[in-house]
């Protein structure tokens, strides 16, 4: 869970205010050793521009930047060289190991285990299952609905299948384009965690947790953070699968879809102080120095914001 800012100093203040322990989540309980637990607050971590300097930074070229597109890498290579600039050493080939394993080539795909055969190296085929237990939980605890299982869920949006998208379009709502197919995947699993589950568990966790430390530890080198391009899904999907946190500053704007994208940072376990000292860095020299590059944070352009995207069906009655 992350939170959204203007700034890399807005989204930290607002870090802090949802940081902690959670008693009904063990996956927030904060070991003894963790750096960050010294610091009263994750805003002392904020820096400048100038802590670039002696900075030593990772790029997975092959696992990651290899998949984006060509605008995108213009712009993002073109802010690396004003990193480097800044004093900051970029280190090529810092792969992701079992990357051809881990890593999509075709873009996000959170069953790409199964893609290859492999159902028991799938985050798919546990998140199914933790999404039927999980939404059972939450929905236990609600008084002012008669909705309490995902199979409640699931018979409410085909009952309404007009406005909840129940079934896949055309027969449900075009927003909703494959229906509910992920509530009837998980719905099919029964939250039973047999040894499928626990085997695309460990095997999902161990290998991107073991992938992304291998990378930061590249030939030697303790790396301050993995430069990866966020537009690319399969990023921050193995750092999803790891627990592990990834911070993003803005880079630039598409020509032609006029959507935003991103320079992001990955690190390993506990380590957000690390991420938002760089990020903050990165994103002081890009607002100092970048406009003449078109780099950075740009006011939205509000294209096509008055176009009624609905589709017609034409029918006739006789």
């Amino acid at each position: 869970m992350g939170t959204f800012g203007k700034t890399v100093r807005d989204a930290t203040y607002a870090f802090d205010a949802i940081w902690g322990y959670d008693p009904r989540d063990n996956y927030t309980s904060v070991p003894a050793n963790t750096p960050n637990v010294d610091k009263k607050t994750f805003v002392e971590y904020l820096s400048n521009k100038e802590s670039l300097t002696g900075a030593t930074f990772g790029l997975p070229w092959q696992t990651f930047w290899s998949l984006a597109d060509p605008e995108q890498l213009a712009t993002l290579t073109t802010m690396l060289d004003l990193i480097s600039s800044a004093g900051a050493t970029i280190i090529n080939g810092t792969e992701i190991p079992k990357a051809e394993e881990l890593v999509s080539p075709t873009g996000w795909d959170w069953d790409y285990g199964s893609t290859r055969g492999f159902p028991n190296e799938s985050e798919y085929t546990y998140v199914k299952v933790d999404f039927y237990n999980n939404i059972a939980t939450y929905l236990s605890t609600l008084s002012n609905t008669a909705i309490h299982s995902l199979k409640d869920l699931v018979d409410y949006n085909f009952a309404n299948d007009g406005s909840e998208g129940g079934n896949p379009w055309p027969l449900g709502n075009p927003a909703f384009y494959s229906g509910q197919d992920g509530f009837l995947a998980s719905l099919n699993t029964s939250g039973v965690r047999d040894a499928t589950y626990w085997q695309a568990l460990e095997w999902c966790q161990s290998n991107t947790r073991n992938g992304i430390d291998a990378a930061l530890s590249y030939n030697g080198h303790t790396l301050d953070a993995l430069l990866v391009p966020p537009n690319v899904g399969q990023t921050y999907q193995i750092a999803a699968q790891a627990g592990y946190p990834v911070i993003t500053v803005p880079a630039g704007v598409h020509a032609e879809s006029g959507m935003p994208f991103g320079l992001a940072l990955m690190q390993s376990a506990w380590q957000e102080g690390k991420l938002i000292k760089w990020a903050s860095a990165i994103e002081d020299l890009v607002q100092s120095e970048g406009a003449a590059l078109e780099l950075g944070r740009t006011l939205p352009q509000w294209r096509g914001y008055l176009e009624r995207n609905i589709p017609v069906i034409n029918e006739v009655y006789t």
